[in-house]
């Protein structure tokens, strides 16, 4: 691994050594984006979180407004943090389970070639990954018997039930039965609703970014985002900037491997030549 993370602190790496100033030139995102998206709007006053004052603006009718100076910040380091955790060959787990944000997660997962849960997270897909691989499994197994046939060769009822099996899992399993290993880091939406995901990947030191609302806690988050997580266009927005945050690091990714093929094969012809001219 090319990075040490540094658990709710940040993190250490030599490609983060390249992360200088002309990086924070470019916004990944405009106020006039965030504010279109309605990013701003908190929930009612009475519904906060004391830690969630720093990134409070002000309160407007009995609502709080979220400081989006320091969300376009806050989705800089994140966009920088999972650029550098694709670039480095790692994956990246979006999660976000509520109805607002189920669309949202699946397609800007899929439009960056990474997993996703958007259905219902269930105890132990990090922390017991090994039971939830079996599941998985079977999963496979399942699809396969229905696409080659293998399923009429069972009475019609317990084909019945072997659908319903498969429909559940493909529900609850599909967005990660490619996932072959835990995660470089999750990509959260609502931290407060995807609770058990945040301290699932907290317990394995797998780095969380994740959207923050006014009643949630950014002190359990890794990289938190301030914003409305309620909205579906605010939703969609963030979401789609942390993939193509992934998008970019994968791009990077294949170039520097290009450059190191043409350097070897440089080089290989290099030995060739002095190896003729002896």
């Amino acid at each position: 691994m090319d990075f040490i993370f540094v658990p709710y602190g940040g993190y250490k790496s030599r490609s983060a050594q390249r992360l200088k100033q002309e990086d924070f030139k470019m916004s990944v995102v405009s106020m006039k984006q965030l504010l279109e998206a309605g990013v701003h709007f908190g929930h009612q006053t009475r519904r906060w979180n004391p830690k969630m004052s720093r990134f409070i603006f002000t309160e407007r009718n009995g609502i709080y407004i979220i400081d989006l100076q320091k969300t376009v910040k806050k989705v800089e380091e994140a966009y920088n943090f999972i650029r550098e955790v694709a670039a480095n060959g790692q994956t990246i787990l979006f999660v976000g389970t509520k109805k607002q944000a189920q669309n949202a997660i699946k397609d800007e997962a899929l439009r960056c070639n990474m997993f996703y849960v958007n259905q219902r997270w269930l105890g132990g897909m990090l922390t017991n990954f090994r039971t939830i691989q079996n599941r998985v499994a079977r999963l496979k197994e399942l699809e396969k018997m229905f696409e080659d046939g293998t399923v009429e060769q069972y009475p019609k009822k317990e084909v019945i039930l072997m659908k319903r099996e498969l429909d559940k899992l493909e529900k609850n399993l599909g967005g990660i039965k490619d996932m072959k290993k835990l995660p470089g880091c999750i990509v959260v939406i609502d931290s407060k609703k995807e609770e058990i995901a945040v301290k699932e990947a907290r317990k394995l030191n797998i780095p969380v970014i994740a959207t923050v609302d006014t009643n949630c806690d950014p002190d359990v988050i890794d990289f938190p985002i301030p914003a409305n997580d309620d909205a579906i266009r605010a939703v969609k927005l963030l979401a789609s900037k942390m993939a193509d945050a992934v998008l970019e690091g994968r791009q990077g990714q294949q170039e520097e491997q290009g450059e190191q093929e043409v350097a070897e094969d440089v080089a290989d012809e290099q030995e060739v030549i002095e190896e003729s001219a002896e």
